[in-house]
């Protein structure tokens, strides 16, 4: 069995973390995912934290997988003209770059489809091109500042603060991979390539209202943004008597439940408890006495009456914690693999499961511009021309 998109290549032209991790899971899916990388030093996320070697890091490592690189020199009229090649071998383009600066590349979406109509490009920006911001530089922080994210944090905790993630670059990167499938549906169904912006700022804001626009979803208003149950400063892991867990009864039931095996069965019959509606009224006083009652038992003991009344409840973890968690050995979750260069490295598996179509590893993560004579040499490049393209730098890269 293979992946749902083998068969098409990808013409990977980003960096950092939201555009490689977009097209990882083009290639985890089974596409043939070609990045093009600049000289001197390629991907700069080759660089960020140690590694055995000076540039794959871990979180290149775990972005770049089921990918090959080539190193192009695109100020070069050859290294263009390579990528010229590439492109008309592809289904799909992706890139991060400023649309001012890929145009005056000339590769700008009119100058690809000059070179292959039915190609889909996407390009995956900071702002989308028709507003105000779209010349604006773009990254994680910045956008979870601008998008709300940020300041949901103050509303909860009395300062905005960031996330402990880059989730903005890892929620552009899951929006890249499915806009691009359902973009090349489009093409299979009616030949046509197209055009695919994906920009971070919307997709966030976006993103964030699914629930937080709540009763600001009327006109006129009912009410203002923010889902109260997420923004209360009570809504947080519940300290227990010898660390902490995540309660969370939801239905009427489970808090009955919860309330009888907490020894306060009569909280049932409280009018501010009633129903769902009711108790998201008055959450910070539901969530502030789940606190003052966790805080009699220990974590263990919790666990242990949640499972027997069917009350949703986990404990909490650390990093470490949940990397030996034994349900995700069960699934084999995080992988151990033989990378060419780096020895031993861990990964996680792609974690949605297909019966008829499984992703899978099938490359490691490559070094920079490995695989540039094997791509040219497909493409039609014989020794001598790439020879050529060596010796003017337009091609270069660690050695094959």
């Amino acid at each position: 069995m293979s992946g749902a998109l083998d068969g098409y290549r990808v013409v990977d032209i980003t960096s950092i973390l939201s555009g490689p991790y977009g097209t990882q899971l083009l290639g985890d899916a089974g596409a043939d995912v070609i990045k093009v990388e600049a000289p001197p030093k390629g991907d700069s996320t080759r660089y960020m934290g140690r590694g055995r070697s000076a540039n794959m890091s871990g979180p290149f490592l775990n972005s770049n997988r089921n990918k090959r690189s080539i190193a192009l020199d695109l100020k070069q009229d050859s290294g263009k003209e390579a990528l010229r090649a590439l492109i008309k071998s592809a289904d799909v383009l992706v890139h991060n770059m400023r649309p001012q600066a890929i145009a005056r590349l000339g590769f700008a979406y009119e100058d690809v489809r000059a070179i292959k109509p039915d190609i889909v490009y996407c390009g995956c920006y900071g702002y989308s091109q028709k507003g105000r911001y779209k010349d604006k530089p773009a990254y994680d922080d910045l956008i979870q500042a601008c998008s709300g994210l940020a300041g949901l944090f103050g509303d909860v905790q009395g300062e905005p603060k960031y996330a402990p993630t880059v989730l903005v670059d890892k929620l552009t990167g899951l929006t890249i991979s499915q806009a691009v499938t359902t973009a090349l549906l489009h093409r299979e169904r009616t030949g046509q390539g197209q055009f695919v912006e994906v920009p971070m700022f919307e997709n966030m804001v976006a993103f964030l209202m699914v629930e937080h626009l709540y009763e600001h979803s009327f006109e006129p208003p009912l009410g203002p943004m923010g889902y109260k149950r997420l923004t209360t400063p009570m809504r947080r892991p519940n300290k227990s008597k010898d660390g902490y867990v995540a309660v969370l009864p939801y239905s009427d039931g489970q808090w009955h439940a919860f309330f009888r095996i907490a020894g306060r069965g009569e909280l049932a019959e409280d009018p501010r408890f009633a129903d769902h509606g009711t108790r998201t009224e008055h959450v910070h006083a539901i969530y502030g006495l789940v606190s003052e009652l966790i805080a009699e038992k220990t974590t263990g003991e919790w666990l242990a009456l949640c499972e027997e009344a069917q009350i949703p409840a986990m404990p909490v973890l650390s990093l470490d914690e949940g990397f030996a968690d034994p349900h995700l050995a069960d699934v084999g979750l995080f992988e151990q693999h033989d990378h060419p260069s780096e020895g031993k490295i861990v990964m996680t598996a792609p974690p949605v499961g297909y019966s008829e179509s499984p992703g899978s590893i099938r490359r490691q993560a490559p070094r920079f511009g490995e695989q540039g004579a094997e791509i040219l040499t497909e493409l039609g490049y014989d020794a001598g021309a790439i020879a050529d393209l060596k010796a003017s730098g337009a091609l270069t890269g660690e050695p094959e």
